[in-house]
């Protein structure tokens, strides 16, 4: 208990300027585990949901009934996002591009493909949220500690040079709150860092995966394309 009450005495006892930089460094402290907490649960839920959706499309499931499903779903208010987000953007592209005749199945596909990459770049702005904030607090927290502890030792000699009596006593106090400052850097720092390493890698592993679905689906639904093509032309 003594030391927690020395290290407060310590720091309400320091100079405007490094409370100042203490302070910014608790704040930015506070905000990324709050973003951290908040990636965490993100990409626990995402992962779940598409595991889900991918059991549930290799079912064998008819993907009309498929992409019906989705809209009662958003019709309820559901926020549809990840794997079947890019699913229900390519099917409804192939099934607009599908009744016009006049388009092979090669442009058909085309078409579905773009607006999939499409839905998967707004699923990689929603991963990457936040990411780079993490990446900021990382990097320059424990130069803003620094930075607090520079001008704490500062403060020290300069107080030790009109001092009548060079003691340990006297600088100790500035080093000790100039040091607090560096260990709240890193303290800010650390975790930030593992949490933005660890997003970055769910990151990558999310986009491979959703790389993989597009082309998996893609080729699932030229040859859908293709028979319904063939269909129209021994109807006419």
């Amino acid at each position: 208990m003594e030391a927690q009450l020395s290290i407060l005495d310590l720091v309400m006892e320091a100079t405007v300027t490094v409370q100042l930089v203490m302070l910014t460094l608790l704040l930015a402290s506070m905000v990324s585990w709050y973003m951290i907490v908040q990636r965490f649960i993100y990409f626990r839920n995402g992962r779940e949901e598409m595991f889900q959706f991918e059991e549930r499309f290799w079912s064998g499931i008819d993907l009309s009934q498929l992409y019906r499903e989705g809209n009662e779903r958003a019709a309820d208010g559901h926020v549809i996002v990840g794997m079947e987000s890019i699913f229900r953007a390519g099917f409804k592209e192939f099934s607009r591009l599908a009744k016009q005749s006049e388009m092979d199945s090669e442009a058909v596909i085309e078409g579905s493909r773009r607006a999939m990459r499409v839905a998967m770049l707004r699923e990689e702005e929603r991963l990457e949220r936040h990411l780079s904030f993490l990446a900021s607090v990382g990097s320059t927290s424990p130069y803003i500690g620094l930075f607090g502890t520079v001008w704490g030792i500062m403060n020290s000699f300069r107080g030790l040079a009109n001092a009548t009596q060079a003691t340990l006593a006297t600088v100790a106090p500035g080093i000790s709150e100039a040091l607090i400052a560096t260990a709240m850097g890193l303290f800010a720092a650390i975790p930030a860092v593992l949490a933005y390493n660890r997003f970055a890698s769910r990151m990558d592993m999310f986009i491979n995966r959703y790389d993989t679905f597009v082309d998996e689906f893609s080729s699932i639904l030229y040859r859908q394309a293709f028979a319904l093509r063939s269909r129209d032309r021994k109807a006419g």
